[in-house]
């Protein structure tokens, strides 16, 4: 057994997270202070945070990356940071109202339209930002991606309103979320960390079956992210199975045949060269 492994026992991190304490190696702590010297940092994070960090990080080396990183021409990407980020979680977390304007389709434009901010979200699909609010005119949730708001400013709400607009709110994406059962199949429980990484931009829980010596991870998901999450399925193989989710295990179960029969087809009809 690797003297180690407790180290990256999910157990022992789940127990850390929950006692307030975050673990930091040394390789990250150089990265961190590399990073804070480059001009987005002034974005990223308020003047304080950014003092209180390089203050942490006094007695740390900075990563020297001249000599090991060499990065190669390439398409222009979307970055990952947006400028409304900061602002916009201040206001959910002290639950400000907004007024936003913001473009829809056809470059119409809508505008002054008083919400209430609920979650900022990451598409890691088509690699933008998104808001998620709620409409209190139209009472409806609205998912706006941040590259189309044009200005958001915040606007007083009562206490009572934002309650019953929470209300609605959860009580409109449970009903669009389903659950899904991964175990992990018993000879990858090494690989326990690598396997939740994989899931990490799910909301899930993992619980352990000692007796069975089992882990099972249940992950919560909207219908329009089960394809996502099947790609994930994908990509670990043999290192999980589906226990719970009907769409999921019948899609998986339709892969395996399809690819089954291909090989099966080429080998009866077809010599490989060798």
């Amino acid at each position: 057994m690797n003297p180690f492994e407790k180290i990256f026992n999910y157990q022992v991190i789940n127990r850390l997270e929950d006692s307030g304490t975050f673990m930091v190696t040394a390789h990250e702590r150089a990265w961190l202070k590399k990073m804070l010297d480059h001009p987005a940092s002034t974005d990223a994070f308020t003047m304080d945070t950014k003092q209180k960090l390089l203050s942490i990080l006094e007695k740390d080396q900075a990563m020297e990356t001249a000599d090991l990183v060499l990065e190669k021409g390439k398409s222009v990407e979307k970055q990952v940071y947006h400028p409304l980020l900061r602002s916009l979680r201040q206001y959910i977390l002290n639950r400000n109202g907004i007024q936003i304007s913001y473009q829809v389709k056809g470059d119409r434009v809508n505008t002054d339209h008083n919400g209430l901010p609920y979650k900022l979200e990451y598409s890691m699909i088509k690699r933008e930002w998104y808001l998620l609010w709620y409409h209190l005119r139209h009472q409806a949730i609205m998912s706006t991606r941040l590259n189309k708001i044009i200005t958001v400013s915040p606007e007083p709400i009562s206490p009572r309103t934002v309650e019953r607009a929470f209300a609605k709110i959860s009580e409109t994406l449970d009903s669009r979320k389903t659950e899904v059962v991964v175990e992990v199949c018993r000879g990858y429980h090494k690989e326990l960390s690598r396997i939740l990484y994989a899931f990490s931009c799910f909301e899930k829980t993992v619980e352990y079956d000692e007796p069975s010596n089992t882990y099972q991870i249940r992950i919560s998901v909207f219908a329009d992210e089960a394809e996502y999450l099947l790609s994930k399925i994908r990509f670990l193989g043999k290192r999980v199975r589906v226990l719970e989710g009907d769409y999921l295990k019948r899609r998986m179960l339709e892969a395996s045949t399809k690819a089954l029969e291909r090989y099966n087809a080429l080998s009866a009809e077809e010599e490989l060269p060798l």
